[in-house]
């Protein structure tokens, strides 16, 4: 009853700190926000590459922060960022990343022979996993920024609203009719019939949104972009739930009160934002 009183009262005070961020913040000081969660989010990452000491911990979320600071501030225009070829190369290999990481959730526990002992693996996941997301929020609040601040805030936010639709329908209908699991060495709880009423919930909710909200500006493939970023959503928690399992770690930390870690609140988004931001600006820009 505790943890459930922690985890309301917490999410009562970052929900409207999030919205407020999102729409009221401009492109560098959202930027700034974001590169401090990034780098809380490599300080519990360096848990699963084998670093338990602090200090050794610390000095990776600094060098990783002020690797993404450097980032930032060598972008002429942070609300034109959707041509810079170095956003199109990041968002790029992020896709690549989600798909080798659903293989490696897929065929876990055996992956793990590839990987659970290289620490330069480990590195490379941990940057292929939150790099991307980085530079998927950052290009997101800078889409057509120079028409309407807040347009691309409107695109993050419905990319929450999917994700958290998705979890939400895919806990009550997996609780209610799962079966099947997805993937029961990774993630016992997860069934296929839930993910399956993810979808349907997040449908529904993308559907309101749409009609709701006049700034999404590619309807005619806004169901598959969504379809896509759903599915990746789960795998992003599943690949987070892989490591963890692998480290023999429950939460990534305890940093937010009855949530867990950054990372426990950002797994799913951390592949959701870059592979929407990639299909939606990439691929299907025109």
């Amino acid at each position: 009853m505790l943890n459930l009183n922690s985890r309301i009262i917490t999410a009562s005070i970052l929900i409207p700190l999030v919205i407020a961020a999102l729409f009221f913040l401009p492109p560098n000081l959202f930027g700034y926000v974001i590169i401090v969660i990034c780098s809380l989010a490599a300080w519990e990452w360096s848990q699963f590459i084998g670093w338990t000491a602090q200090i050794k911990r610390i000095i990776c979320a600094v060098l990783f922060g002020i690797c993404l600071l450097g980032l930032q501030l060598s972008f002429q225009d942070l609300s034109q960022l959707t041509t810079e070829p170095l956003i199109i190369y990041i968002l790029s290999a992020g896709l690549v990343w989600w798909l080798v990481a659903i293989i490696l959730v897929v065929t876990f526990p055996t992956s793990a022979r590839f990987w659970s002992q290289s620490v330069i693996l480990k590195i490379l996941f941990g940057i292929l996993t939150i790099l991307p997301f980085y530079c998927g929020m950052l290009v997101l609040k800078s889409v057509d920024y120079h028409i309407n601040n807040f347009i691309g805030a409107w695109w993050i936010l419905y990319v929450m609203l999917l994700v958290w639709s998705a979890d939400t329908g895919a806990y009550f209908f997996g609780h209610l009719f799962g079966k099947h699991k997805l993937a029961a060495k990774v993630s016992p709880g997860k069934t296929l019939e839930g993910m399956l009423g993810g979808m349907l919930t997040a449908g529904i909710i993308a559907g309101l949104f749409s009609l709701s909200v006049p700034v999404l500006l590619i309807p005619k493939n806004l169901l598959f972009c969504s379809v896509i970023v759903v599915i990746i959503s789960v795998f992003g928690d599943l690949t987070e739930s892989m490591f963890k399992r692998q480290s023999g770690i429950k939460d990534s930390s305890h940093l937010i009160p009855g949530h867990g870690g950054v990372l426990d609140r950002i797994d799913s988004l951390t592949a959701a934002i870059p592979v929407f931001a990639g299909l939606t600006l990439l691929f299907f820009s025109s």
